[in-house]
C-alpha cells in the first residue's frame, strides 16, 4: 500500500472551453457551487480559440474558493517567461488559487523544454532574487526582473502517462497527472515507482510530488476502483473530464461518488493519514535555518507560515524601513492561533522574536536575521460594537487607512498618526501622535479595552476594571507585555476637516522654528500642525477639526505669516481622505533605519539653534516636528505608561549615518526632555530611561516580572523584568 498522506481533492477538467468560453466558465462556477476543489482548462493553442490561462483568470473572477488551472500547456509553444508572468498574474488575481499543468510528449526535446520551462518559471517567481538569468536551449533569460511578488507559490504540475514524464515530475514538479484512460492500476503503480526513484535520486522526498488522475465518465462511477487509487497508489486528486454541456454528470459525481470515495479511503487508511499540511520542496527546505523546528510548527499555523524559500518571503522579510531575513514568519488568523505562535516562540527563546502588525514601525524591529516573526496582519476585522457609544472593536492587524474608511460614514474618526498604511497594533500600544492629537488626544486616550496574548499563551482582556495594571502599561509600552490581538476604542465625532499643505522659504531655520513655536502656542487646539524643515524650505501639514471655511482660514492664517509662502493647498475633506492619500506600497526596507526622537515643552532659542545646526550639517535628511499638547496634556502624566504629557512638540530626525547624526543631534537632545519610542532607533540602554520616568519604569519592570518573567517579548526597546538586576537593554 502506497499513500503519500495528502488530503483528497476532487476536480473537473472542462473540455471544449476554447470554443465555448462562456459555457466553460459557467460550468466552472457550477463546479464551485457543488463543492469541487479544482477546475482545469486544457490549452489547445494549435486549435485556436480562447487561451487556457485567460479562461482560468476569467473563472477566478467569477469564483471565490475553487482552485483554477490551465493544463496541457505546451512548453514549446510559448516562452516560459510569458507563462511565468501569466501564471503569477493569475495567482495574484485569484488570491492564491492559481495552478499550472505543463504537458509534453515523450520526446527528449519536448521534455528538455519542459524542464527548462519549469526552471525559468520557478526562478522568476522567486522574488528573493531581484534579477534572473537562465542559459537554456529553448528558454533563455538574461538578467530578467523577477516577479510578481506572490503570496503563495504557483503549484507546478506535469502531465503525461509515460515513464519519461513520471521521472521528470519526480525531479522537478509539485505534482503529476496521469490519464486513467491510458493506464490501468498496474501501470500506475509502475509509473509511481519511477517517479519515486527519480525524486529520491534528486534529493527530494517522495511526498513532495502529489499524484492525480484524470478520468472519463465511464470510470467515474466505480467507487471501489477509485478508493483503490487513493489507498494503493497515493492518488490525492481525482479530476473528472466533462464537456461544457455535462452538468448532470458533474452533479452526480460530486454528490454521490466523491463522498463515498473519501469515506472509503479514510476508513481504509490509518487515522490521520490524509493531511492538508503543506509539503515543501527540497529546494525550499534547503533554505531552512538549523535552529528552528520547522516540522514542529503547530498544524493550524503550518498552512500560512512562511519560510525563506516560500513565495511570500520576498515581501514579508523586510519592513517599511528595515531589511530583514527571518528564519520563519508565523501568520496566525485568530487569537487561538496567536497563542499557538507564542507557544512556538517559547520553545525557541534562543532566537530573536519580532511582533508585527503593519510592519511600519521604526523602533519596533518587526523583523530580524534568522529569528521568528509573529505577523498578526490577518487579524484585521473592524466592527462597530455600540453605535450610540461610538464603541468600535479593531483587530491588531488592521491598517489605519481601513479604520478611517469604516468610521467615516458614521461621522467618526480616531487620531492615528500621519500615514494610513500603519498597522493598528504597533501604534495603539505606543501612543499614537496624529493629525487630531491636539483636539482629541492620542490614539491610546480613546482605548477602552485590549485583548492580548501573554507570554504563557493566555488570552486576557484588560480595561479600567480588569487587569488594570496591564491596561495601564499597554498604553505606551504594550509591545513588552504580549501580542495584542484586538482593541476597543471610543471614536471621536469628526465631521469633515480642513486639510492644509503649505510650503515656505526658510533660509534661517532657527528663526523659523522660534516663530513656529510662538504661533502654535496661540493656536486653538482644533488645529494640529506637523512641520518638516530642511535647508531653506519648510513644509507644513496641518489639520483643522472643522468644516467651516472661516474657522479653517482663521486658524491657518498666522502660520502663513511666519515666512514667505511659496505653495499652498487647502481643502475640506473627510479624515479618511487624508489617511488614504498615499497609495499602499510593499515594504522593501534596506539595512537599519537611523532615527532619533525627542520631546520638548517649547521651542526655546537653544533648541532652535541646535536644530538649525543639525539641519545645516546635512547629517539629517528628515527633520519633523509634530505638535502635541492640547488634549494630550489633559491626561495625568501617570495615567498611562506614556508619561510625557507636558510636551507640546515631538521631534523626529532621520539620517543615514548613526555616528554623524548623533554628533549633531546630541545638542538638540540636551535642549529636550524625554522621547517617543516609536520614532527612536538608538538601542542604547539610556533611551529606555529617556522614554519612561523612573517611577513609570519601575512599575513597568515589576509588571514585566509578573507577566513575562522570562523576557520573551524584548524586541521593541526591552523593559527587563524587575528580578533582572541588569540594566534595561535592547
Amino acid at each position: 500500500m502506497t499513500n503519500y498522506g495528502h488530503f483528497l481533492r476532487f476536480g473537473v477538467e472542462v473540455v471544449g472551453g476554447a470554443d465555448a468560453p462562456g459555457d466553460a466558465v459557467a460550468l466552472a462556477v457550477l463546479a464551485e457551487e457543488l463543492g469541487y476543489d479544482l477546475v482545469v482548462f486544457p490549452d489547445r493553442v494549435e486549435e485556436g480559440g480562447a487561451d487556457a490561462l485567460s479562461l482560468a483568470a476569467w473563472t477566478a473572477a467569477r469564483t471565490t474558493t475553487v482552485q483554477v488551472a490551465a493544463s496541457w500547456l505546451d512548453a514549446t509553444a510559448r516562452p516560459a517567461s510569458v507563462v511565468a508572468r501569466g501564471a503569477g498574474s493569475l495567482q495574484l488575481l485569484s488570491d492564491g488559487r492559481g495552478m499550472l499543468l505543463l504537458g509534453s510528449g515523450s520526446a527528449a526535446a519536448d521534455l528538455g523544454a519542459v524542464e527548462e520551462a519549469a526552471t525559468v518559471i520557478r526562478s522568476l517567481h522567486d522574488t528573493t532574487r531581484a534579477r534572473v538569468s537562465s542559459a537554456g536551449t529553448r528558454h533563455r533569460l538574461a538578467d530578467a526582473e523577477s516577479g510578481p511578488a506572490l503570496e503563495r507559490d504557483v503549484p507546478l504540475w506535469l502531465q503525461g502517462s509515460d515513464t519519461a514524464v513520471a521521472a521528470l515530475a519526480g525531479r522537478v514538479a509539485d505534482g503529476w497527472v496521469a490519464d486513467l484512460d491510458k493506464i490501468g492500476g498496474e501501470r500506475l503503480a509502475a509509473l509511481n515507482s519511477v517517479l519515486d526513484r527519480a525524486a529520491v535520486d534528486a534529493g527530494r522526498e517522495v511526498r513532495e510530488v502529489q499524484r492525480s488522475v484524470t478520468l472519463a465518465g465511464s470510470d467515474a462511477s466505480d467507487v471501489s476502483a477509485l478508493v483503490g487509487l487513493v489507498v494503493e497508489h497515493g492518488v490525492s486528486s481525482v479530476v473528472l473530464r466533462v464537456g461544457t454541456e455535462d452538468s448532470s454528470q458533474l452533479r452526480t459525481f460530486i454528490e454521490d461518488v466523491a463522498p463515498a470515495v473519501r469515506d472509503g479511503a479514510e476508513h481504509a487508511l490509518p487515522p490521520g493519514t490524509l493531511s492538508s499540511r503543506p509539503v515543501r520542496r527540497a529546494d525550499v527546505r534547503a533554505r531552512r535555518r538549523p535552529d528552528i523546528a520547522y516540522d514542529a510548527v503547530p498544524g493550524e499555523l503550518a498552512g500560512t507560515a512562511v519560510e525563506p524559500g516560500d513565495a511570500a518571503f520576498g515581501k514579508l522579510r523586510s519592513t517599511y524601513l528595515r531589511g530583514g531575513n527571518p528564519g520563519l514568519v508565523l501568520r496566525p488568523r485568530t487569537a487561538a492561533e496567536v497563542a499557538s505562535a507564542v507557544g512556538f516562540a517559547r520553545e525557541h527563546m534562543h532566537l530573536p522574536l519580532g511582533i508585527r502588525s503593519g510592519g511600519h514601525g521604526i523602533s519596533g524591529r518587526s523583523t530580524n536575521d534568522g529569528g521568528l516573526v509573529i505577523d498578526v496582519g490577518a487579524l484585521d476585522a473592524i466592527t462597530v460594537l455600540d453605535e450610540a457609544a461610538r464603541l468600535v472593536r479593531i483587530e491588531a492587524g488592521a491598517r489605519w487607512r481601513d479604520v478611517a474608511r469604516v468610521l467615516q460614514p458614521h461621522g467618526w474618526a480616531l487620531s492615528s498618526g500621519d500615514y494610513g498604511g500603519v498597522g493598528v497594533g504597533g501604534l495603539a500600544t505606543a501612543g499614537g501622535i496624529g493629525f487630531l492629537s491636539r483636539k482629541h488626544g492620542l490614539t491610546i486616550d480613546h482605548l477602552r479595552a485590549v485583548e492580548m496574548v501573554l507570554a504563557d499563551g493566555t488570552l486576557v482582556r484588560a480595561s479600567a476594571t480588569e487587569n488594570t495594571d496591564l491596561f495601564w502599561a499597554v498604553r505606551g509600552a504594550g509591545a513588552n507585555f504580549g501580542v495584542a490581538v484586538a482593541f476597543e476604542f471610543v471614536a471621536a465625532e469628526v465631521d469633515e476637516i480642513g486639510w492644509a499643505q503649505l510650503a515656505f522659504q526658510a533660509p534661517d531655520p532657527a528663526a523659523y522654528l522660534e516663530a513656529f513655536g510662538r504661533v502654535v502656542a496661540d493656536t486653538p487646539r482644533d488645529t494640529t500642525p506637523f512641520l518638516i524643515l530642511g535647508q531653506g524650505v519648510a513644509q507644513l501639514m496641518a489639520m483643522v477639526d472643522s468644516a467651516d471655511p472661516d474657522v479653517i482660514v482663521q486658524q491657518l492664517q498666522p502660520f502663513t505669516e511666519i515666512a514667505p509662502l511659496v505653495q499652498q493647498q487647502v481643502a475640506i475633506a473627510p479624515y479618511a481622505a487624508v489617511m488614504n492619500m498615499f497609495p499602499e506600497a510593499p515594504h522593501d526596507g534596506r539595512g537599519e533605519p537611523v532615527s532619533r526622537s525627542a520631546f520638548t515643552r517649547e521651542i526655546t532659542p537653544g533648541f532652535a539653534s541646535a536644530s538649525a545646526d543639525l539641519i545645516r550639517s546635512g547629517a539629517s535628511h528628515w527633520y519633523q516636528i509634530r505638535t502635541v499638547g492640547g488634549a494630550v496634556s489633559d491626561v495625568a502624566p501617570d495615567a498611562t505608561a506614556y508619561a510625557h504629557r507636558d510636551a507640546n512638540f515631538a521631534l523626529t530626525v532621520m539620517g543615514s549615518n548613526a555616528q554623524r547624526l548623533d554628533r549633531w543631534f546630541e545638542p538638540v537632545r540636551r535642549q529636550s526632555s524625554g522621547l517617543y519610542l516609536s520614532f527612536e532607533s538608538d538601542r542604547h540602554p539610556d533611551r529606555i530611561s529617556d522614554a519612561f520616568p523612573p517611577a513609570i519604569l519601575d512599575r513597568l519592570r515589576r509588571l514585566k516580572a509578573r507577566l513575562d518573567p522570562h523576557n520573551l517579548f524584548q524586541d521593541n526597546f526591552n523593559i527587563t523584568p524587575a528580578h533582572d538586576d541588569t540594566r534595561n537593554a535592547s
